[in-house]
């Protein structure tokens, strides 16, 4: 699937589970209609993710569903994930590129339009564009943290590639993430910490779908 007809991408983190396993959470989403997984994981041992990351793939691509893999571009490849993401810090968009090859999808996470310029200049097919509202998930530095639907409006304005918006993502404030400009949008905990995954995949897909629709005037039609 290409990156611009994602709606909705979960990232996992078994933390936030509770008592569920990452797979049982995975179905329900895939149920839900999700679009795109992440194999986050970062506390586990790369065996541990590799493991996983092999049922992962078995569940995602009888659905249809794209698997990407945090950072670790040789668990991606082991387990034949779709693609990585990768953040500031991992290995550079080009190498990563390099190594998985043209067919692959690689994103980038990126909060600033300078950042974002040069993802894109390296070959990335998709940008995280984040943290949106905040996050608990991740150590994100007070200026990157709730850039807020404005920073997806720039960064929009300033590539041609899509952006998935992330942190602190809900179905009640998608909506505004996806007016400003981006493709879909990627959560942790509104799915992974819900009651009903299954639901709250459904509720944030309509959100999104809903908005695009209405932002392309064919709602109603």
């Amino acid at each position: 699937m290409n990156p611009s007809n994602w709606r909705t991408y979960l990232v996992t983190q078994a933390s936030l589970s509770g008592d569920r396993t990452t797979p049982e959470l995975v179905r329900a989403a895939i149920d839900g209609g999700i679009d795109a997984v992440q194999l986050r994981e970062k506390d586990t041992s790369a065996r541990l993710r590799h493991d996983l990351g092999r049922e992962l793939r078995e569940m995602t691509a009888e659905a249809g569903v794209d698997l990407l893999v945090n950072d670790r571009l040789d668990i991606a490849q082991a387990i034949d994930a779709d693609g990585v993401h990768v953040g500031q810090s991992d290995l550079p968009v080009d190498v990563a590129r390099d190594l998985l090859g043209p067919d692959a999808t690689v994103g980038c996470s990126t909060s600033t339009v300078a950042d974002a310029r040069a993802a894109e200049a390296a070959g990335a097919d998709y940008l995280g564009v984040g943290a949106v509202y905040g996050t608990d998930s991740k150590d994100v530095d007070d200026g990157n943290d709730g850039v807020g639907p404005e920073r997806i409006a720039a960064i929009a304005d300033a590539v041609s590639i899509p952006i998935v918006g992330i942190g602190g993502i809900t179905a009640d404030n998608a909506g505004a993430v996806v007016e400003a400009g981006a493709a879909g949008v990627a959560v942790i905990s509104e799915i992974t910490a819900a009651p009903q995954p299954r639901v709250a995949t459904e509720a944030l897909a309509d959100v999104v779908e809903t908005t695009k629709s209405v932002a392309t005037g064919e709602h109603g039609r």
